[in-house]
């Protein structure tokens, strides 16, 4: 049985390759929910439409929550509304050196 935590958990291991941090910490993920157990569904977005890397970022969640097992469906959904930001990021991105 898939929780909403084990799913934050592999998309911590998701890294955005120009950023070098991870795409939960950069609050690309917007809403997770997970139905009866296994059925995944992630909203999130990319710092810009224009991401040189979403398609590399996409394929590695896919990945992730392939990795689960959960033998549900999985559906992730790319979204511009609400338009990405700085201020999404955890205050522990915001601050690190």
């Amino acid at each position: 049985m898939v929780t909403v935590q084990d799913v934050v958990k592999v998309l911590s291991q998701c890294v955005d390759p120009e950023l070098n941090a991870n795409i939960v910490d950069l609050g690309l993920i917007y809403d997770i929910k997970v139905m009866e157990g296994k059925d995944i569904k992630v909203k999130l977005t990319m710092t810009s439409p224009m991401c040189p890397v979403t398609s590399i970022i996409l394929a590695d969640v896919k990945l992730r929550l392939d990795s689960l097992k959960s033998g549900g469906n999985i559906d992730i959904e790319l979204v511009w509304d609400p338009a990405w930001n700085p201020d999404m990021m955890s205050d522990t991105l915001k601050y690190r050196d």
